[in-house]
């Protein structure tokens, strides 16, 4: 699977007094109506965990200029959501009080309404409560075969 490209987005929630989050590349649109997406976590995480105490959530699909948060995410052992945020744009959703990243290409609250095992994985199906941007100017930060790629970014064409 690492041969198709797939977004790369940050999922964070908020745990009592602290932030959680991960990098995912699994995360996608499953229905127009409702609005349901879908991320993939691994099973053993501590986040899978929280969330399957917490069904609220934010997910912020990361734009390309973005690597170093979506690193900082993905590193083994990472301290808190809001530590590795330091510094970068980013404020708290109305809906699930989790951290959303700034300056991507769109990012999302949501209410798990079905949660999946999976394999070594658990799926978690939510329900769209909020859309806190979308930037259609901007290109998406993508991952193929391990490594960030860059996508152009080409003007939709004008309606007659």
């Amino acid at each position: 699977m690492g041969q198709v490209p797939a977004g790369v987005g940050v999922v964070t929630v908020k745990d009592g007094r602290d932030d959680l989050g991960t990098t995912v590349a699994t995360l996608l649109s499953v229905s127009l109506e409702p609005p349901l997406v879908l991320v993939s976590l691994d099973s053993s995480s501590y986040l899978t965990e929280v969330l399957l105490r917490d069904d609220r959530w934010a997910a912020s699909l990361l734009a390309d200029g973005q690597q170093a948060i979506a690193s900082r995410f993905a590193t083994p052992g990472r301290p808190s959501a809001r530590l590795l945020l330091a510094g970068a744009p980013h404020h708290r959703g109305e809906h699930s009080e989790a951290l959303i990243i700034d300056g991507g290409v769109t990012a999302l609250e949501v209410e798990t309404t079905r949660v999946v095992p999976a394999g070594d994985h658990t799926l978690f199906i939510g329900q769209v409560l909020a859309v806190a941007y979308v930037d259609v100017s901007k290109a998406p930060l993508v991952r193929l075969r391990g490594r960030y790629r860059p996508v152009p970014v080409t003007k939709a064409p004008e309606s007659p």
